[in-house]
């Protein structure tokens, strides 16, 4: 492993970024692909969008002069990332100049999505907490990695409601893919990360709030697919991964997704519909400002990856513990601030009864 490989990959990403995003952001100008305020947005000017066309470029541009100078290069990876991620990026773009309908944006998800299983990149084999790797068909393997990367896709889009959020989590997933694949000896995976996360970082100067540009459904689909490819990378190729490990990696923008959706039934809503009740509109309701919403959130998805790198070192009985503890403080957390109901907090509700029930019993004992 030649460190210096990863650090220039990285800091050549993330240069290349901050010289991209100004131009992208007058081409965005340009070609009219900017976000006008309405009753969901935050901000409260006309933004330019398309800024994830500066993390592609960037991100392609790194990757494909420092990649072949390696002896982890694959090239079947680089394409499948190249291609996949080119057809993310052009549906990404003409949404965000055009608004495209959800049905079309799905399909290119799928495409996308294809490419990467078309290149031999689909899941082969599940690991299990207990009675280790499983061996999986292709008539299981691709129709799993294919809605796993269309899943991540859209849950990573979903967060993308602040300055900085969606990239920041995106870039915190990346790292800790990072430091898994480190660890395991996939230095191929590793050194797409250490581009990856170059590009993002790049980005974030011009994106953390007060954002100057908007990554977009440009950016936001991109870093999803990407995530989504790299942990099916990092998943396939370890044996020593549990199967909840790349769900922690991606845990904030997939338990906003599932909480979102459970929202959606228990209000009786289509589960498509926008809502203003995603994480970072509760924090914000709870009186935090934007950057201080954006740290939290950066921090519970740090917590997440911490968890999946300690997850993927754990004996077996302490999968259990870390995934039911990690559970319950999701539940509770969830619940408190009120992201799936204002007035069912069921769990809560349950614990007040056996705290105060339990005190009342020591009591009467006395």
């Amino acid at each position: 492993m030649n460190v210096w490989l990863y650090v220039i990959g990285f800091i050549a990403s993330c240069a290349l970024s901050v010289i991209l995003t100004p131009i992208v952001k007058k081409f965005a100008f340009w070609v009219g692909a900017v976000a006008v305020p309405n009753h969901r947005s935050v901000h409260s000017k006309i933004m330019p969008q398309l800024g994830g066309l500066a993390i592609f470029f960037a991100f392609i541009g790194a990757y494909f002069i420092i990649a072949p100078l390696t002896a982890s290069f694959n090239l079947k990876v680089a394409l499948a990332l190249l291609i996949g991620g080119a057809i993310i990026v052009l549906v990404g773009a003409l949404d965000d100049r055009f608004v495209l309908s959800p049905k079309i944006k799905l399909l290119g998800q799928f495409a996308a999505a294809g490419v990467v299983v078309y290149f031999g990149l689909a899941v082969d084999f599940v690991h299990l907490p207990f009675g280790g790797p499983i061996d999986v068909n292709q008539w299981i393997g691709i129709p799993v990695t294919i809605l796993w990367i269309v899943g991540v896709t859209n849950a990573v889009n979903l967060i993308d409601g602040l300055d900085g959020l969606s990239a920041g989590v995106s870039g915190i997933a990346t790292a800790t893919i990072m430091v898994l694949s480190i660890i395991m000896g996939n230095y191929g995976v590793a050194l797409i990360c250490a581009v990856l996360l170059g590009s993002i970082v790049g980005f974030l100067f011009f994106n953390f709030h007060p954002a100057k540009i908007f990554m977009g459904d440009t950016g936001a689909l991109f870093l999803g697919f990407a995530l989504a490819t790299l942990s099916i990378l990092g998943y396939k190729q370890a044996t020593i991964v549990s199967l909840i490990v790349p769900i922690l990696i991606l845990g904030v923008p997939l338990s906003d997704t599932f909480i979102a959706i459970l929202r959606r039934k228990i209000n009786n809503k289509p589960i498509f519909a926008a809502d203003k009740g995603h994480l970072h509109h509760c924090l914000m309701g709870l009186g935090y400002s934007t950057r201080k919403t954006v740290l939290i959130i950066y921090g519970v998805s740090t917590l997440f990856g911490l968890c999946a790198v300690l997850l993927s070192q754990a004996t077996q009985w302490w999968t259990l513990v870390i995934v039911a503890v990690m559970f319950l403080i999701m539940v509770i957390c969830a619940e408190a601030i009120g992201i799936i109901s204002k007035n069912r907090k069921p769990v809560i509700s349950f614990i007040q009864r056996v705290f105060f029930g339990g005190i009342a019993l020591f009591r009467a004992t006395k």
